[in-house]
């Protein structure tokens, strides 16, 4: 069976990362979904991953410190997660790449968009780490960005729930899942899918968006080959 997405960039948070321990890393938690990418990458997808830090440091609870400092040591988070999860997918026999937009030559590897390219074509898994480079930018603004430069044929978002809703599902009984949403509706309606930088990205460069619940990691494959999981965005 033919995957129906050949290239892919995946965003994972750092809070699923960090498993029922709430923080830090859970190698089981991580091994799991590292199972439902090889998955993935063995059914012939290319594979790109935007890693956030939220299981570190959470810049914006950082209190009275300067944001962009605050920033920075969220970029330093993320390039710890995505060491971590290139590790689980080397031991799976994966051939990894991590590459970060803060020059750190001793640990990985700098990002360079043609470079990147062709990892993904050699059947390489990259990881990008530290966001954009830049403060201020999300790691879902990153994951466009990177989306929209490595010409990804779909941003595959995975959550801690299982799509859109109209309002937290975790506070309202009523909350009613969307199947499919236009990237239009998403930023009229504040529906919090991504912050507005990110899905204008999207909207843009005319990637589709699929939002789904990381916590049966078998979901990463599913969205790849094309099944109904989550929630749609184009």
């Amino acid at each position: 069976m033919e995957p129906a997405y050949k290239r892919v960039l995946l965003k994972l948070s750092g809070e699923s990362l960090a498993g029922d321990k709430g923080s830090g890393l859970d190698f089981d938690a991580i091994d799991r979904i590292c199972r439902g990418i090889k998955k993935c990458c063995d059914a012939g997808v290319e594979m790109g991953i935007v890693v956030g830090g939220g299981n570190f440091w959470r810049g914006r609870s950082s209190g009275s410190m300067d944001r962009t400092r605050a920033d920075h040591i969220g970029m330093l988070a993320t390039a710890m997660n995505a060491l971590a999860v290139g590790d689980a997918l080397e031991n799976m026999g994966l051939d990894v790449r991590v590459m970060t937009s803060i020059f750190m030559q001793q640990i990985a590897e700098p990002y360079i968009r043609n470079r990147a390219i062709r990892h993904l074509e050699k059947g390489r898994v990259v990881i990008f780490g530290c966001g954009t480079g830049s403060p201020f930018f999300s790691t879902d603004t990153a994951s466009s960005l990177r989306a929209a430069e490595i010409e990804a044929n779909v941003m595959l978002k995975a959550t801690m729930v299982d799509g859109v809703y109209d309002k937290d599902p975790h506070k309202y009984d009523d909350a009613v899942k969307y199947e499919k949403l236009r990237l239009d509706d998403v930023l009229s309606q504040h529906l919090g899918v991504m912050d507005s930088t990110a899905a204008a990205m999207c909207q843009d460069n005319q990637i589709p968006i699929i939002v789904f619940s990381i916590e049966d990691p078998d979901n990463i494959y599913r969205a790849c080959m094309g099944e109904n999981v989550g929630t749609l965005v184009e």
